[in-house]
């Protein structure tokens, strides 16, 4: 699926996702990512939605962001509130959805100014 593009290509926007990759400015990743706007993506060591761990979220809450947008995968899949508490007790928030939504939800929010962070696990065999 590609995406429209939009005034702000200096930052870090999604231009198109299939389900084995992520297009970021036109460059290619085939790994789970951390996606904020303002730096380049950082490789983010999530093979799986199970695999999830505190320590996980930790390396997002090391960029305080104000909200983290959770793409789970091909289905949407909701995190136990556990591992997410470091984020929360911080006032951040967290919204899982499905990879393709949460690559729409992050180019909105990074367009509106807002300090998102997109946590978007690709799948590993």
């Amino acid at each position: 699926m590609k995406l429209h593009t939009t005034p702000t290509q200096q930052y870090q926007t999604i231009t198109g996702y299939e389900t084995d990759s992520v297009e970021i400015n036109a460059i290619v990743y085939q790994h789970s990512l951390i996606v904020l706007p303002e730096i380049k993506p950082v490789s983010w060591p999530v093979n799986r939605f199970a695999e999830l761990t505190e320590a996980s979220f930790e390396q997002v809450l090391a960029h305080q962001p104000d909200v983290v947008i959770l793409g789970t995968g091909a289905k949407q899949q909701f995190v136990h509130p556990r591992l997410i508490q470091a984020l929360t007790a911080k006032r951040i928030g967290v919204e899982s959805m499905d990879s393709q939504a949460a690559c729409r939800t992050y180019n909105i929010l990074m367009a509106e100014g807002r300090k998102v962070a997109l946590a978007l696990i690709m799948e590993q065999a």
